[in-house]
Formats: structure tokens, sequence, C-alpha cells
């Protein structure tokens, strides 16, 4: 009979849902970002997730973005904190000191709320929901009534993550939606670097500035990012901060295959997202991030037309939905 529930516990003292269906287990955390910081076949001991377990905890506390799957809303940076939208002016703090914008939104540290949990024959699963509005600290730089909510499920096809987003302000609203979701590579106990061969639905490589915003320009791929793109690649190449398209003909994904366990870690963005970020901390050998963008980094500010900045109108009383996935196979 199939291992399976839904219930209230703790991570690290931290108010926690823990949910298990078969092999899988996921930890979220509410009060921190809704965060999901772990994915597990606990079977197999893998551990897909980057956990801001141990000495990781306190840095975490402080800064949640490389532990989990943080929700980046708006995700990424945008000159000055600065940019226009149907007549208005929006000014963002400016949180990176070096390179002088904002960074990453205003979600992945606030408390959501838990709307239900619970557990069947045929899964396991919990929603957090966020009502962005008058009540939250930084609404004053984004004045949009907006909720936001994750459904999170495990079931024998893994872990699926949907995000609902519903604009219940009386104006059309720029829409813009990432995460920075930290993957550990290898996932596996026993395995190094140099058993992993990772694959990116990247298609092309935006040309970044030195602060690290697109120039509206594209660039050719290198050797590395071609293997990739083609599923043999190294995440540890070299140094990774780079922007991208998704590729247009490719599943939109992230795959990560371990030789040597001979299990393959798989995570479907989803086509609602459009770009990918991918992120490496100096290729540390341990963890990378690939970030599933709605949108350009900057896309407001982008002198591009919509359908290539990915910059989503979001209508008064429209809502938006898209799906990812995680899964070994």
């Amino acid at each position: 009979m199939t291992e399976h529930y839904a219930k209230q516990g703790t991570y690290e003292n931290e108010p926690a849902i823990l949910l298990k269906y078969g092999p899988y287990s996921a930890i979220l955390l509410p009060r921190i970002g809704g965060n999901l910081i772990s994915f597990r076949d606990d079977e197999r001991d893998f551990r897909f997730i980057r956990e801001p377990e141990g000495q990781d905890w306190h840095s975490f506390i402080e800064t949640p973005m490389l532990h989990g799957i943080p929700v980046l809303f708006p995700p990424n940076r945008y000159d000055g904190g600065k940019f226009e939208f149907d007549g208005r002016s929006y000014q963002l703090p400016v949180n990176e000191e070096k390179t002088g914008n904002h960074i990453h939104g205003f979600v992945y540290k606030s408390e959501w709320e838990v709307v239900r949990f619970g557990s069947t024959e045929q899964m396991s699963s919990v929603t957090v929901r966020l009502r962005f509005d008058e009540k939250h600290p930084d609404f004053a730089y984004f004045p949009h009534r907006v909720t936001l909510s994750q459904t999170f499920t495990l079931s024998n096809e893994g872990l699926r993550q949907q995000f609902d987003a519903v604009n219940e302000s009386a104006e059309a609203i720029p829409f813009m939606l990432g995460f920075h979701t930290s993957v550990n590579a290898p996932f596996a106990p026993g395995s190094g670097k140099e058993d992993i061969q990772c694959g990116i639905a990247i298609g092309e490589r935006w040309e970044l500035n030195e602060r690290m915003l697109p120039t509206g320009r594209k660039q050719q791929l290198s050797e590395g990012e071609l293997a990739l793109r083609k599923g043999e690649g190294d995440p540890y190449f070299e140094s990774l901060d780079n922007h991208y398209t998704a590729s247009k003909t490719e599943l939109n994904a992230m795959t990560l295959f371990d030789r040597r366990a001979n299990v393959r870690f798989v995570y479907e963005a989803g086509d609602a997202y459009k770009h990918w970020m991918v992120y490496n901390k100096v290729a540390n050998g341990k963890f990378f991030c690939p970030e599933p963008q709605t949108g350009m980094v900057n896309a407001p500010n982008v002198e591009l037309d919509a359908d290539q900045t990915g910059l989503i109108r979001l209508e008064p009383g429209q809502s938006w939905t898209a799906v990812s996935r995680m899964y070994a196979e």
C-alpha cells in the first residue's frame, strides 16, 4: 500500500507542510515565501532541490534565494527600479547596490497563507496563497491588488506545481513571474559532478550590459552552451549568470542525467515560461539555478515587441495559470 500524507510539521523549527506520496516527499515553508524547499526520492535518497539545512539555515533566512523554489514577482533586474506601463510610472526599491537595480521582487520573503492541504490514494497536495494588497509592505511600489496561489501535488508522476494569479485591481497590470529554482547537481549520494550530464531548453543568449541588463541584442551560444542545449552539457563548464530565450522546438525543460546512478531528473518548466536565467554561483560544482521566467529581464524597459520581451498584460479580473513539473525517470 502506498504511503501518503499531507500534514503540519516543522523544518529547522519553522512551521512547515510535509507531503509524502510513495517514494516522493516534499516540504513547504508557508511563512518564508511559500517556498517549497525540499523534493526527495526517499527510497533512493535523492535530493533534487538544494535544501537550507544545517549551516545554510541562517543564510537562507537572510536571503532565501539559493534554496528551494523561490517565487520571483517580478523576476530578476529592473533598470534603477524604474519602468512605465500604460502611462503609469513605477519606482521599485534599488536593492542591488553593485548594479543600481531592483532585483527579484516582493514575495520571496513574504508569508503565504495555507489555504488547504490533504492526501488521497492518488496524491498529496498543499495550496498556499498570497494576497498582494494594501496590507503588503511593498504595495506602495506596485499598487495593484493581485492574488497569487501555488498548489504543489505529489503523485506517481512526481511533483506538480500549479501557479495562479488573478488581477483584482481596477486597471491592467504588467505581469512578470519567475522562479529562482536551486537544483542539486549531483542529486544522488556518492555521485560527483563528473557523473552528471545536463540539458536546458535554451534558444539564444541575450546580451547583457555591465549592469546585467539586456541590450536587446542576441549572441551566439558558446560550445558549452550548445552542449547544454543538446542535453549533453556540464552546468559548471564556466561561471554562468546568463539570460536566454527558451527553445521553440524542444520540451521547455532542464534535464540532469546521473550516469553512475542511471537516473534522469527532469524539471519541465512549461510553455508559459518563455525565457531562462542560468546561474551556477561561480561554477561551484554543487548546485545551479535553472530559472524559468515568463519574460525577459527588465522587460518593460526593453525596446522590443511584447511577443519578444514576454511582458504580459493582465486585465482587471483576468487570471493566469501555468503548470511545471519535476520527476525522476
